[in-house]
């Protein structure tokens, strides 16, 4: 049983460093993986990069090809479309739900999360992180901090189309946008703050298409156009 234990614990670390190697981009769309480099790179057996490329590839991360290989995918701008709409669903419907006294513990991480977003020179993954919490911190204010984990598990393509795009672009109107979406609710002004957030949430619809139009090879190719912007009209 302790063995079992083991090999579990060992394939659930391999995956999680495999899978945000490909959600940081470090490995980029497309590339190619070799399950004896991977493994040697990591220091395990070729058995916990096998299962886990097989795990990454039920999420839609890796493509694997009988007889050819496996391969990173590239970005599907469909799935893009799907996670950004329940994406904004979700944060649109818990602005809704935010209460009359906000909790001024979160209000105060929110406040020193905008800060340290303005830090002169920050990495785009520190830039990301800060942004998650940010969301994450405004559902943790309406009453929903757990509806995140869905949220996440279902943004991975979404997530490499935001970091492509921060890559060409500045933090700045991201962190400005951050900055308004919070004065809004602190004034109470929950229309401004939606308006802001919807905004804010399909700025990654033109990373896509201008990225796209530039680097064709980075995206899926058989999911025809990028998908059109689509309004959540279940709350509205």
């Amino acid at each position: 049983m302790a063995g079992t234990d083991a090999r579990r614990s060992n394939r659930r670390v391999v995956y999680e460093l495999l899978r945000r190697k490909v959600l940081t981009l470090e490995l980029p769309p497309g590339a190619a993986l070799s399950e004896n480099e991977l493994a040697t790179s990591l220091g395990v057996s070729r058995t916990p990069v096998r299962e886990s490329l097989i795990l990454l590839a039920e999420e839609g991360l890796v493509q694997v090809f009988p007889q050819v290989g496996s391969f990173v995918s590239r970005v599907d701008p469909q799935r893009v479309a799907d996670a950004q709409f329940l994406r904004e669903a979700v944060e649109l419907a818990a602005l809704d739900d935010l209460p009359g006294a906000l909790d001024e513990d979160v209000i105060a991480e929110l406040r020193a999360n905008v800060e340290e977003q303005h830090r002169p020179g920050i990495a785009i993954e520190e830039f990301f992180e800060l942004d998650e919490a940010f969301h994450h911190g405004l559902l943790r204010l309406s009453g929903h901090a757990s509806a995140w984990s869905t949220v996440v598990s279902a943004k991975a393509h979404l997530d490499r189309a935001r970091r492509l795009g921060l890559i060409e672009s500045a933090v700045t109107p991201f962190v400005e946008q951050h900055v308004e979406i919070l004065q809004a609710v602190l004034d109470g002004d929950l229309s401004r703050a939606r308006d802001t957030m919807r905004t804010h949430l399909r700025a990654v619809f033109e990373d896509v298409e201008r990225i796209r139009a530039r680097a064709p090879e980075l995206f899926a190719q058989d999911g025809g156009p990028t998908p059109v912007r689509r309004n959540v009209v279940v709350w509205e």
